[in-house]
């Protein structure tokens, strides 16, 4: 099991189309039926609160598996 298997399993994918930096607010925008500019506004918003956005921010681009990895969700087991 890849470390970033849960996130993929769960929608959380950094798209190819639509990137800015690493995909992490197009990937959380997909995954929440969303535009990535309003996730983008809104990691924005949060980041003038004080708190760990930032690191969260590089956590998420290490744990969310990109579009184009080489890991794929397997088909459920009959």
């Amino acid at each position: 099991m890849s470390y970033q298997e849960p996130l993929g399993r769960a929608g959380y994918i950094r798209p190819q189309q639509g990137r800015l930096i690493a995909g992490v607010c197009a990937g959380i925008a997909r995954r929440w039926g969303m535009t990535p500019w309003t996730a983008r506004v809104l990691f924005l918003l949060l980041a003038l609160l004080p708190g760990p956005i930032l690191v969260i921010y590089v956590l998420a681009w290490i744990f969310m598996p990109a579009e184009s990895a080489v890991w794929r969700p397997e088909p459920p087991q009959p």
